[in-house]
């Protein structure tokens, strides 16, 4: 069994696709004659946006909340996570299971997912379903049954999803590891999970105060893609969400700040898991936020050169060329609010050695900081990037996720619409002055991980 640092990449590669997907979805709606994209408010601070898409009979429901793990009291770690599992747990008016069994019953599908950042909820039905849908959710969101018994019952699920998915997975161990190194004192460095003593430690009191101060109509976004039309959403949503009371006024996210970095550091894992050895250098980066105008882009364009797809520098000469290597690629873990990672990996083809696998990763990145890039490869970046994004029109859940997630970690619908603008304002220039700015080797986190019976030389 092996656990590279491939597998991890893209998976975080997949996070940071939604950040910089946009105006693709946009254009797709037009080229198909749908409708524009309609934001709006509701009364109570409900952010709602609609996606119209009449290709076939289905609707997705997606409610994000603008909290995740980041959020968390210190010493809670893992919080905003048991709520993923807790809202499955029922109301007064729909006991536990109900609301998923009603799903089900129309051939529906959900599920629920939590980041540093936010929670979402969502699910998959028929148009005529979608009033259910906003009835359930927005009873769930102020009437939810914290009994001890299913927290207690939830706790061992959280607990032993944290060992299957994360303690019993080299590559999920060294990732953690990474990430506290990558971060000192940001809370980007804690398990989206949490650590086990700390969910062992969470209290009755703990999740009643994080769900009365967080899942309140003026801290989520309401986002609904598919067979529908803005006016008839905004009748429902007004009909359902709209009778809940407005919830405490929250002051902007205020978390802890990373110092300037001036260490390079180095973290090892060897398991006899591991059949093949694998590393990884990693960076943070600015989020789409937090980022100057137009740095984000040529981050990305950066990352597209360096190391995503078959055509990247990376994959052609480890891989094609030099023959030294697997797998070789970087990947942007774009979807955040205040930072975000860049990160190179490869693995070592037969007998190839790693250190001539890592040597070979930074040649590439210095020949990028020294030389820049071609106009050939700026314009093939810009290209891909949007051609890339195409595919999300194709899944409904896709799209909203690209709407959600923009839009609760500090976007707008404009800054979707407007991505092909800023790509085509991105100059090589820029691209190299991003490569040099934070492809800095001495202030890199560098991953290795190892079978048990190697050394790293």
């Amino acid at each position: 069994m092996n656990h590279s640092f491939a597998v991890v990449a893209r998976r975080a590669a997949l996070a940071g696709f939604l950040s910089l997907a946009g105006a693709s979805v946009a254009l797709a709606a037009e080229a198909g004659g749908d409708s524009a994209v309609s934001n709006f408010t509701l009364g109570n601070g409900l952010d709602v946006v609609v996606i119209p898409d009449h290709r076939a009979p289905v609707v997705t429901h997606m409610l994000w909340y603008k909290v995740g793990s980041a959020d968390e009291e210190p010493g809670k770690s893992g919080i905003a996570h048991f709520f993923e599992h807790l809202m499955f747990k029922g109301t007064s008016t729909y006991p536990s299971g109900e609301f998923s069994q009603a799903i089900a019953a129309v051939g529906g599908n959900e599920n629920a997912f939590t980041s540093y950042d936010f929670t979402a909820y969502y699910q998959q039905v028929a148009p005529d379903e979608l009033g259910d849908m906003m009835r359930f959710e927005a009873d769930r969101m102020r009437n939810l049954v914290l009994s001890q018994e299913n927290i207690e019952t939830e706790r061992q699920v959280v607990l032993e999803e944290r060992r299957q998915r994360t303690d019993n997975v080299p590559g999920s161990i060294l990732s953690e590891e990474l990430n506290a190194t990558l971060y000192q004192n940001h809370p980007y460095g804690i398990p989206v999970i949490g650590w086990q003593r700390e969910i062992e430690g969470l209290t009755h009191d703990d999740l009643k105060a994080f769900y009365d101060r967080y899942y309140t109509p003026n801290n989520a976004v309401l986002v609904v893609a598919g067979d529908v039309e803005a006016d008839a959403v905004r009748k429902l949503a007004e009909e359902t969400y709209g009778t809940l009371a407005r919830g405490p006024d929250l002051a902007p996210r205020a978390r802890p700040m990373e110092p300037d970095q001036k260490t390079a550091r180095t973290v090892t894992f060897s398991d006899p898991r591991v059949s093949v050895p694998s590393l990884s250098i990693n960076w943070f980066t600015p989020s789409h936020r937090t980022a100057d105008e137009g740095e984000f882009e040529a981050i990305a364009i950066l990352s597209q050169v360096l190391g995503e797809g078959l055509r990247s520098r990376l994959y052609q000469e480890l891989v094609v060329k030099q023959g030294i290597a697997a797998s070789a690629g970087s990947y942007l873990q774009g979807n955040a609010y205040d930072y975000s990672a860049l990160g190179v990996y490869g693995e070592p083809r037969g007998d190839a050695d790693l250190a001539k696998v890592e040597a070979a990763l930074i040649a590439e990145i210095d020949r990028i900081k020294a030389d820049g890039i071609t106009a050939k490869e700026l314009e093939a970046a810009r290209t891909k990037i949007l051609r890339d994004q195409v595919f999300l029109r194709d899944s409904q859940v896709r799209s909203a996720n690209l709407f959600g997630a923009t839009l609760a970690t500090g976007g707008s619908v404009e800054d979707i619409t407007g991505l092909p603008e800023r790509l085509a304002a991105v100059t090589a220039e820029q691209v190299q002055a991003a490569a040099r700015r934070y492809l800095d080797l001495s202030r890199a986190v560098r991953g290795y991980l190892l079978p048990a019976e190697e050394k790293r030389s």
